[in-house]
């Protein structure tokens, strides 16, 4: 059996304050630090529960552990991808061959945008824009927790998490002044990059 490689907590790609107004120094220390962290090591367990078991041919455990295994999964997949999609000098609005695609699939930029605020305002989790393969389109996707609602073989490349942790403090229970203030410091590059990235697999 190979040995298997531990998930990692990859430091922020900009300091802690860099965010700033629109996500605080305090609110991303934790955020990261703490929240983050429990995902990569509730990801480790249970994949060295998963280890043992198969050795010891034990699987009494391994039905809980599986659930884990998806659940912090995605968690530490979709915060390391939140975390990319912002910077301190981002904002404004696509362009190139993303905001084409926008247009395309969406009918324009703000229509895309009003819905994926609305997929914000509901969701118990995430809102995703994501690459479907099968229908070859954009699609805003609703998360609960961090893999409930998901859409099989769709890949997600702008990830906003709506979880109370990740506002809270800054703005109490106004998410929406939140989702305002994200897309102050969206990535349009990274968000462009994993849309090159994936159309290039699948189209």
């Amino acid at each position: 059996m190979s040995e298997r490689s531990n998930p990692e907590l990859a430091p922020l790609p900009y300091d802690y304050d860099a965010l700033e107004p629109s996500i605080s120094e305090q609110v991303l220390t934790w955020h990261h630090d703490t929240h983050h962290q429990g995902y990569v090591n509730g990801l480790d367990s249970a994949e060295a529960t998963l280890e043992e078991n198969r050795e010891e041919g034990d699987f009494s455990s391994s039905g809980s552990a599986i659930r884990n295994v998806t659940h912090n999964g995605c968690g530490h997949y979709l915060h390391t991808l939140f975390w990319e999609n912002m910077d301190p000098n981002g904002g404004g609005t696509p362009d190139g061959d993303l905001a084409a695609r926008i247009d395309e699939d969406f009918g324009s930029y703000d229509a895309w945008k009003g819905e994926f605020e609305a997929a914000a305002s509901a969701a118990g989790g995430w809102a995703l824009l994501v690459y479907d393969p099968v229908a070859k389109q954009l699609r805003n996707i609703v998360v609960d927790k961090h893999d409930q609602g998901a859409l099989w073989g769709a890949h997600p490349i702008l990830a906003l998490d709506v979880w109370e942790h990740s506002y809270y403090y800054d703005y109490g229970p106004d998410r929406g002044s939140f989702i305002d203030a994200f897309f102050d410091v969206v990535n349009w590059d990274k968000v462009e990059e994993e849309y090159q990235t994936v159309t290039e697999l699948f189209e």
